[in-house]
């Protein structure tokens, strides 16, 4: 692998592009003594519980350990789906086919729900709903692809165009890929953006919001009543949500802490490149996704101006400046023409993982919980806060498909992912057998 030292801007930054636009918050006021509800995440889950939950008359807190929306919700890459990666991430095997047709229906309304939320509250999320394309990394790959979308329009409904090698320049401007899908229900929005926007719309509904508040164990309160520990006091509280996804920790919650495991996410962002370039990288705006296990997703910043990849540099974790490097040389695999073009940002995410595949919601820990994103969460986990807030307040005539008995937790494991640079390693290898170089 070349070593590309020369990649780096001069005002090269280790955090996301997207906070340039919209950088998380800090809150160090108190803590209330006493709240109806404290959110543990101040991700999107946790900040559209709290919104429903104070609107219906309760007062909220959010905690966050770090900075207000700190965590992956923006450091993601922004792209919204809805039910793709349950039909063709496996996670609907073997699970009894009623509630496969209800989780399919409820991540498609999770699709509806964020795009309604976004346009009837006027929220400045950047949001554009322009497909997505699904290269081919491996020429047997064209075919699953072909089944995939085939098997996507019957269980959701989504429109499927198939895109065969020789009209690949139609849609990517690369010869990496092996032909490859379109699905037109696919967009992106700005991480940062739509994060401030819910900040907004919480605090505006009267919800606290607390930073650098770390929360332990909730115990036992007196009279039926919860206590809440943080670094920076007690809560007593009536009912807590843990909404904290890639960043759940064994010390607040130690049974979710085994079921959830958080995966890195590395992404880089170039600096502003010719707009037509980018038309040349990716037409129409398209978020662009493949085959591989160990997968690459690249898109045009909302803005127009630059290219966003994110990738996985290799099977052990690295910093970001180092990373940079292994995920440019990823890139120009795709995209030689960018040779030179120089990285203004690079930056870290952590997705929780689920062992089914699958989110959820419940309660353990002597708490609510929604959590296991699995790389989807912008719509998912937007519309599972809402629902854990009607849970809360006996709104719903029915539970959540996500809402379970059944969340197994994963074999040998309590917190640590030890078994993670094994896994990556083998999906590498078997990525490049499926695909030896030159190929």
């Amino acid at each position: 692998m070349a070593r590309y030292d020369d990649i780096y801007a001069e005002d090269f930054k280790d955090t996301p592009y997207w906070w340039e636009a919209a950088a998380p918050e800090t809150n160090l006021d108190p803590l209330p003594a006493q709240s109806d509800v404290v959110i543990v995440g101040s991700g999107y889950a946790g900040l559209n519980a709290a919104t429903h939950l104070a609107r219906a008359g309760k007062s909220v807190v959010v905690l966050d350990c770090d900075r207000i929306g700190e965590g992956c919700s923006t450091r993601s890459g922004g792209m919204v789906s809805s039910g793709q990666k349950l039909v063709v991430g496996g996670a609907i095997r073997g699970i009894d086919p009623a509630l496969v047709s209800r989780l399919i229906g409820e991540s498609n309304e999770s699709f509806d729900f964020l795009k309604t939320l976004i346009e009837t509250e006027k929220l400045d999320a950047g949001l554009t709903l322009s497909g997505r394309f699904f290269g081919a990394h491996a020429a047997k790959d064209y075919e699953i692809l072909k089944r995939h979308g085939q098997l996507l329009q019957e269980k959701t409904g989504v429109h499927v165009h198939q895109i065969p090698r020789e009209a690949q320049r139609s849609v990517i401007g690369s010869d990496y890929y092996h032909g490859g899908i379109v699905i037109d229900e696919y967009g992106g929005l700005h991480p940062g953006m739509y994060h401030r926007a819910l900040r907004e719309r919480a605090k505006a509904a009267g919800v606290l919001l607390r930073s650098n508040a770390r929360a332990g164990i909730t115990k036992d309160g007196p009279n039926g009543t919860k206590i809440v520990p943080t670094s920076r006091g007690e809560i007593r509280t009536d009912d807590v949500i843990v909404a904290t996804n890639g960043y759940t920790h064994k010390d607040t919650t130690p049974e979710l802490a085994s079921r959830v495991v958080p995966v890195k996410s590395y992404q880089i962002a170039t600096e502003a490149l010719p707009a037509d370039l980018l038309a040349e990288l990716i037409r129409d705006g398209r978020m662009v996704s493949d085959s591989r296990r160990d997968l690459i997703y690249a898109r045009v910043s909302p803005d127009g101006t630059r290219l966003l990849f994110g990738s996985r540099p290799g099977a052990l974790d690295m910093n970001e400046r180092r990373a940079a490097k292994r995920i440019y040389a990823r890139m120009l695999a795709i995209w030689p023409q960018l040779e030179g073009v120089k990285i203004t940002h690079s930056w870290i995410g952590s997705v929780a993982m689920t062992r089914d595949k699958i989110a959820h919601i419940g309660e353990r820990d002597n708490a609510h919980f929604t959590i296991g994103c699995n790389g989807n969460g912008v719509a998912l986990m937007t519309y599972l806060g809402h629902q854990m807030a009607r849970k809360i307040l006996n709104q719903q005539n029915q539970p959540s498909a996500f809402d379970r008995e059944k969340f197994t937790a994963v074999p040998f494991y309590s917190g640590k992912p030890w078994f993670l640079p094994a896994f990556t390693g083998w999906y590498r290898l078997r990525d490049f057998i499926d695909r030896p170089r030159g190929s």
